[in-house]
């Protein structure tokens, strides 16, 4: 089987240091392998997608020596794509649609009775208001979350195992439940959500092997259930340490001193930037 990863950045500003190291090390190993490297934007969310920042990725990319193979995927042209997907769960019995607000879910989490609210990959976790009112048709202009413990019942799935060379991470169903809980998988006026749109994607790509920083781990048991359900290949997955900051609080698009734009106006290198993230002698995630 060819080795195949991806790089998948949302273009609402400008690549920093911690999206040089994902790209490099994925890219890295791509080539190594003689395998395949490709690029996504993900821009599913047009209120905040800009053209002109997807050229500067590419362009910040093309400096720092990463090629990628065939064409830049743009998940806003793939909404088919997801709605079939959304479609198949819902006929599965599986999507609810839910109206509530980010206050809605704060405040319904922070209830005497329920105490401290737990968090999850999305934030707050979703403490089910909307779960048993009758859906009604499917339709798309609505925010529809996923049943988790139904997904989970549907499939007989007592756990998850996730392995990461010697590192070996396991969830199960009771804690899916209580720390994932019910995420969005359609969010309104966008057709889908982060985690559906990876999920299809990365299939319709044959990826082997996705490499991303280690905040984005325990959404990755959201990521293989939904491959399950969907009877999609689950890839193998590492999640690689974040590059921080002085004081140790992970960079952001909005630390645009650090921006990989800026460094080339600073008259830095490609070397040099490998050498600032740690990766000068290519290091490789094995």
């Amino acid at each position: 089987m060819i080795f195949r990863t991806r790089f998948a950045p949302s273009p609402t500003g400008p690549l920093h240091l911690g999206h040089a190291y994902s790209a490099l090390l994925a890219h890295d190993l791509a080539r190594t392998y003689s395998g395949q490297f490709f690029l996504r934007m993900d821009d599913i969310d047009q209120s905040r997608a800009r053209g002109h920042w997807a050229e500067q990725i590419k362009d910040d990319l093309t400096w720092l020596g990463i090629t990628w193979d065939g064409p830049v995927w743009s998940q806003n042209a793939r909404s088919d794509n997801y709605t079939k997907a959304l479609r198949r769960l819902w006929d599965l019995g599986l999507l609810y649609p839910c109206g509530c607000s980010r206050a809605d879910i704060k405040a319904a989490a922070n209830a005497p009775q329920e105490g401290a609210p737990v968090l999850g990959p999305d934030g707050v976790v979703y403490p089910g208001t909307c779960r048993h009112i009758p859906k009604g048709t499917f339709q798309t202009d609505t925010p529809l979350r996923l049943n988790i413990k139904k997904a989970l019942q549907i499939i007989d799935l007592q756990s998850i195992i996730l392995t990461e060379g010697d590192e070996i991470y396991q969830r199960t169903a009771p804690q899916m439940i209580e720390s994932i809980g019910d995420v969005v998988l359609l969010r309104k006026n966008i057709g889908t959500s982060y985690h559906l749109s990876i999920v299809i994607d990365d299939a319709d790509q044959g990826i082997t092997d996705v490499i991303r920083g280690k905040d984005l781990r325990e959404a990755t048991f959201i990521h293989i259930l939904l491959q399950k359900i969907l009877e999609l290949h689950t890839p193998k997955y590492f999640h690689h340490p974040l590059i921080r900051d002085e004081n140790g609080k992970r960079l952001a698009k909005r630390d645009d001193a650090r921006a990989i734009s800026k460094y080339r106006d600073e008259g830095l290198t490609r070397n040099d930037i490998r050498s600032k993230v740690g990766l000068d002698a290519k290091t490789l995630a094995t």
